[in-house]
This record gives structure tokens, sequence and C-alpha cells, in this order.
């Protein structure tokens, strides 16, 4: 999945640079083109020689070539790359990083980089778990970066913990299942609702939910990266889109998203339903606020469109649904029913008990669950969950 890829790596002073060898060679191996970055610091611990031979590429270290008067092109680099990978990415460059310092080559490129860009942490367990660490690794994760979390393992100072960073062979992997799914989303029709939905009561007044959007925006940015055309319905949010390949329609209420979402269903080949669409609205709609009254109000509901189980009829042999489950009991097994209810291929189960997921949250908790298996993921960002996601989806591709 790496060949004619073009990979800049950058490699940062630690005692993990000594890996940047062997992933150099694996790299090369899987026919990628390799441009390596050192910093200053790195010098200390690999030498430039080195890697240049295995990456049959000259390693550039300073902005300013030798005598020639000529210089490094950080930009022309960053434009180069299918990807900038940072291996091993030492503490203190990801907190420039993280705060957009640039002083010398390997950050200014990193800057310049219009590609995905990805992190393999190594450093000290201390260091890895110090608070200011894991917030740098959480900025850089929000501006779009992937991070290869550091393994557990002996470390250079003889304690054993996280810290070490990733083993070669597992940071290619990484690497091919991005190419690999973007290469199998590269124009496929997704279909994404988002957000809650709000039913009217008055001009004033609706019977809403919590959803922020976050998950759904997720996918549809994560979908829109590998390639997708994809249509985003989404209920009342304050979240944005600025991806080319994202088409967004607003929608408010529930049979609105039901219009839109069938509307878009028949020519699209993957449709993701995370909205939190509301299962009641008022049977009847005030067009004058309705003013207090001393004995109470009472509003009659009445069942909106059930969208998955619609689109789960109309659903045809190439196409792949996804669902969301979020349940406060018998999550499991309220999941496998509506995963056989409504004609689903993967359902992503949350549960509200779990601290850090369901509505509002940066992060969520998920289990993923099809007709055969259930697979457990710990709690991570939203854009890392969608990651997962879609992992599962690409395996269900034809």
């Amino acid at each position: 999945m790496l060949r004619n890829k073009k990979i800049v790596l950058g490699v940062c002073g630690s005692i993990a640079a000594y890996k940047a060898a062997i992933l150099t060679r694996l790299l090369i191996k899987q026919g990628a083109e390799v441009k390596i970055i050192l910093t200053a610091a790195a010098v200390e611990f690999i030498t430039p020689l080195t890697l240049a031979t295995l990456s049959k590429n000259p390693v550039l270290v300073d902005f300013k070539k030798d005598d020639t008067g000529e210089w490094n092109n950080h930009v022309e680099l960053g434009l180069w790359a299918d990807a900038l990978l940072i291996a091993p990415a030492s503490a203190n460059t990801l907190a420039k990083m993280a705060q957009g310092l640039c002083d010398n080559l390997l950050l200014a490129t990193y800057l310049s980089a219009r590609c995905p860009v990805f992190l393999a942490p190594a450093m000290d367990l201390d260091m890895y778990q110090h608070p200011a660490t894991r917030k740098n690794l959480s900025d850089l994760n929000e501006y779009g970066n992937h991070i290869i979390e550091a393994e557990f393992g002996e470390l250079a100072s003889g304690l054993i913990g996280n810290g070490r960073m990733a083993e070669p062979e597992h940071i290619i992997e990484h690497l091919e299942n991005h190419f690999s799914a973007n290469d199998r989303f590269k124009g496929k029709k997704v279909l994404i609702t988002a957000g809650p939905t709000h039913e009217q009561i008055d001009p004033v007044r609706f019977i809403g939910n919590h959803s922020s959007g976050k998950m759904g925006y997720a996918l549809a940015n994560s979908m829109a990266d590998k390639g997708a055309e994809v249509t985003l319905v989404s209920g009342p949010t304050s979240l944005t889109v600025d991806h080319p390949n994202i088409r967004l329609i607003r929608v408010n209420s529930a049979e609105e998203m039901y219009r839109q979402s069938i509307k878009h269903y028949e020519q699209s080949e993957v449709a993701i339903l995370a909205a939190a669409v509301a299962d009641y609205t008022p049977r009847d709609k005030s067009v004058q606020k309705i003013k207090k009254e001393k004995n109470g109000l009472t509003i009659t509901l009445v069942k909106t469109h059930d969208i998955a189980l619609e689109l789960g009829k109309m659903k045809k042999p190439h196409q792949i649904n996804v669902g969301f489950a979020l349940e406060t009991e018998n999550e499991t097994d309220n999941a496998r029913k509506k995963l056989t209810s409504k004609n689903f291929d993967l359902i992503v189960l949350n549960s509200l008990r779990d601290d850090g997921a369901g509505f509002g949250h940066d992060t969520n908790k998920i289990t993923i669950i099809d007709e055969n298996n259930s697979r457990n993921f710990e709690l991570k960002s939203k854009k890392d969950v969608a990651e997962d996601i879609i992992n599962a989806i690409s395996a269900k591709l034809p």
C-alpha cells in the first residue's frame, strides 16, 4: 500500500532515533520514496550518512545547504509529501508543534505540510504522562494529526512503562491502514446524519436532546479526507465544515432529516446514521407563543419517521448501513436488536454509564457490533473513534 508514496520522515533527538534506520529500510522495502529531515539534536544520536545511504536521498538538517548559497525549501517538501512522519517525536518537538513554533527545518516543513501528519512519540514514562505532554498531544490530535501512541516496555532510563516509540513494523501498519482506507473510499458517496433534531412546540420552544453533532462531523471530515463524497445532513448545531468533499445540508426537525435522508440515500454506497433523532414530535405546533396556563400544559406527541428503519427497507446489497445505539441498560442486547430490526451492517454502541462518552464530550468510548462479532475500544478522541468506525466499514466493503 506504500508503493510510490512520498514520505518525509522527521527524526528528533531521542535514543529511539536508531529505529529511524529500521523504519527507513521498511519504507523503502514497501516501495515508498523517503526524504529525511533530522533536527540538530537527532544528529547526536544517528548520523545523516546512515540514513542517506538507506533512503538513497540526501538527509536534510539545516535551512541552508552547505556552501552553495542555496536553501532547503520547506514549502516544497511539505507539498511533495503524501505523508509527514515524525518518528521519534520528542517532547520538545511536540511542544513546539502544539504552539506553532518554527525554529528548525522540520518544524517549518510541518507548518507547510498539506498532507497527513503522523507522530510517534518517544520519551521516558513520566515525561509521556506529564499533563503538559498529554495536552500537547491532545491539541495536536485536534489539529488533525495522527498520533501513534508510545508503547509499553523497558525504557532507556531503566524504568518500565509507556514511552517507547512504537515499533517500526507497527508504524508501517498505521501508514498502510491510512492509505488503504483512502484508496477504498475515494470517490464513494457517503451519507451521514449528525446532531440533534428540534421538534417545534411553538415559535419559542422545542423538544430536543443534548447531542452536539461532534461524532457525526468527525466522521464526515475523516471520510472526506479519504476522498469520499460526503453528504452531511445535520440537525441544529454550532459546528461548521470547510472540506470541499462535504456537502452540508442543515435541517431542524426529524421530518426534515427524514426527507433529506431518503432523497440522498439511493445514490449512497455508505450511510452512517449518527444523528440523535427525536422519536416523538408535538402533534399540534402552535404558530403563536403559548402563554402560561394556571393548570399546566398538555402536549400530545406523535411518532416521527424511523429514518434507520426506512433506509433499512430500501437497502440494496451493495450498500452499507451503520447505526448508533446510545443505551443506559442492557446495552449489548438492545444494540443487537437494533442491528437486526433496522438492517444495519454495523452498529456503534455507546453507554451513558461510561465517563467521557455520550453527548457533548470531545471523547467517546464505543463497541462496534456486527452480526458475528463485537469489539470494544478504549476511550479516545472522537476523531480517533471516527477512524476506528471507518476501518470497520472498510472491512465490509465488497
